[in-house]
């Protein structure tokens, strides 16, 4: 079983990735290059990497605008928080 430090440095890499990956999509949106599809982003967003994708959505400033790409990624932030509490919960009351 993973100890708390190990869920946290794979937590905190995880949203590093899915920050760079919004970078990516929108340095090629601005070249007019292969793009990275919204479902692969909100895909990765759902699977534990919100915090990166909403912090590169402010960063970069993109998508900020786009309702279809928000109200999901809201979702996804929602149920990591919800992940992370009660992994955090099972980890205190063990």
């Amino acid at each position: 079983m993973f100890h708390m430090k190990q869920l946290l440095i794979a937590f905190v890499i995880w949203n590093c990735i899915t920050f760079l990956l919004m970078g990516a999509d929108k340095l090629q949106a601005k070249r007019r290059g292969s793009r990275i599809s919204e479902k692969i982003l909100l895909t990765a967003a759902f699977a534990m990497g919100a915090l990166g994708v909403s912090a590169g959505t402010a960063a970069f400033h993109h998508k900020t605008l786009k309702t279809t790409f928000q109200v999901p990624l809201v979702a996804a932030a929602r149920i990591n928080i919800i992940i992370v509490a009660l992994v955090i919960y099972k980890l205190v009351i063990q």
